[in-house]
């Protein structure tokens, strides 16, 4: 098989009844763990984090399909850079929008101290992508037919996730049904992490915090007070974002 039809999506996994079944199990389980921790107070929630990570990293463990199926591959990267072009004139555009509404903010301390505070934010994005496509996406391939669906579907689940944010739940769901559909094109997982970093990012510093309450989802977005939260950002005298941090 060339590599144009293996990123087209011809070599879609078969839905069987006993992969089916196994497949909607596992979502639903990694799905609940990942609920648990948007949706339970501290300290629990940190104890429900680690044993999210752990339920689901199990989970992969035994139903392990390749690192190529989940997107650890170089065929096709090139070809599929143009993704995190799109992302960057986007990001771009949304930059020169919040200028004139003069809504951008940055951390200060120069390109260093950005670096510095969103390094962690980038790699959780990228953890995100991984979720979203090498954990979700393929098993909904193992239980519909058809793989638009499968994307739709992913999308719906990774938006939910970000509810009730009334900002990153529409965005996540248009992202979402996007960066799948172009999973299943190019098989390649390195672009959409790239990608989904810009935009997270962008998002981060055009969109105030009080609208978006700092990007939090669950019940760290209901619980958000701006005026606490920009009063202990002073004490500790950081510009980290709170979507860093596990809190509610």
């Amino acid at each position: 098989m060339d590599e144009n039809a293996a990123a087209t999506g011809s070599n879609e996994p078969q839905v069987t009844a006993g992969s089916g079944r196994r497949a909607t199990i596992e979502i639903a389980i990694g799905y609940l763990l990942i609920l648990s921790v948007i949706w339970t107070p501290r300290p629990l929630q940190r104890i429900l984090w680690v044993v999210a990570a752990a339920g689901v990293a199990i989970i992969l463990w035994r139903s392990f399909e390749g690192w190529r199926a989940m997107g650890f591959a170089t065929a096709n990267f090139s070809r599929s850079l143009w993704i995190v072009g799109a992302a960057a004139a986007i990001s771009a555009v949304a930059i020169v929008i919040s200028i004139r509404l003069q809504a951008l903010h940055l951390p200060g301390g120069g390109p260093v101290v950005f670096a510095g505070t969103y390094l962690a934010y980038a790699i959780w994005t990228c953890v995100q992508q991984f979720l979203l496509q090498g954990f979700f996406l393929l098993r909904l391939l193992h239980v519909v037919r058809r793989p638009a669906i499968a994307a739709l579907a992913a999308a719906g689940l990774f938006a939910a996730a970000h509810l009730p944010n009334p900002v990153l739940t529409p965005i996540t769901l248009i992202w979402g049904l996007a960066a799948c559909l172009l999973f299943l094109r190019y098989r390649s997982i390195y672009p959409l992490m790239l990608a989904h970093a810009i935009l997270g990012i962008t998002v981060a510093i055009t969109v105030p915090g009080p609208v978006d309450h700092n990007m939090r989802v669950g019940l760290g977005y209901l619980t958000y007070q701006h005026h606490a939260h920009s009063h202990r950002r002073e004490l500790r005298k950081t510009s980290r974002p709170g979507f860093l941090r596990i809190e509610i």
